[in-house]
């Protein structure tokens, strides 16, 4: 299995708890309204019961993103799948450009959930041959892994998704046994030179990341082919 760091944001485990506290919250209000607009006990507790046996089925059938396919299959979704393209897109492209290979691209919910993960977006990679990796190594990867938030923050102002990202990134350069000043310095040093690539290469970004967004499945339409 390819090392997938999660492009796009990630459900975590404080999904779950926030929905439930917006049912509790939300119970709670109808209870003390409803008496003033005329709602009674019994729609209150028919309300309940369904929202909990919601959150209890998006649990168990989808893993807690059933919020998540919900938003992306409604009016709107697009532009939100637009967003997790155009960071795997990034990944995608300077992973290519620095000789890194790339096993999958998945885009959107529905496809990390079918294939076994509770993420938005997802690139694959293939594993280093080492876990200690060379300099020039480490700095491949730097660039490959900031790219997607990279992409955001040129195109939205501000990156979403990336958490893993950054996590593994850490991760590559503690295991390398570099000092924590060099690392944060060719961290750095990758990140201005993958926001130039993607500055010059803005026309190829947008067009894979159009390609990829017109893959990507939702509960209303089925995953398009690859070409």
């Amino acid at each position: 299995m390819g090392l997938r760091p999660t492009g796009a944001p990630s459900v975590t485990d404080d999904g779950p708890a926030l929905r439930a506290g917006m049912v509790v919250g939300g119970v709670t209000v109808a209870a003390l309204l409803g008496p003033f607009v005329g709602l009674g006990a019994a729609p209150v507790a028919l309300g309940t019961a369904a929202a909990l046996g919601a959150l209890s089925l998006d649990a168990a059938r989808f893993g807690g993103l059933g919020g998540h396919l919900l938003a992306e299959a409604l009016p709107g979704g697009r532009a939100r799948l637009r967003r997790i393209a155009l960071h795997e897109a990034a990944h995608a492209l300077v992973a290519s450009e620095n000789g890194l290979t790339v096993k999958q691209v998945l885009v959107g919910s529905l496809a990390c959930l079918r294939a076994g993960l509770r993420c938005n977006g997802s690139t694959a990679f293939e594993l280093p041959a080492a876990v200690k990796l060379q300099a020039e190594d480490l700095r491949r990867w730097s660039r490959m892994l900031q790219a997607g938030m990279v992409a955001e923050e040129l195109h939205f102002g501000r990156a979403l998704g990336g958490a893993d990202d950054r996590v593994l990134l850490g991760r590559l350069w503690g295991l390398s046994g570099h000092d924590v000043d060099t690392a944060q310095r060719e961290q750095r040093r990758a990140r201005r030179e993958v926001e130039q690539w993607l500055r010059r290469e803005t026309g190829r970004l947008e067009a894979e990341a159009e390609r990829l967004l017109a893959r990507a499945p939702t509960l209303l339409r089925p995953m398009t082919p690859a070409r």
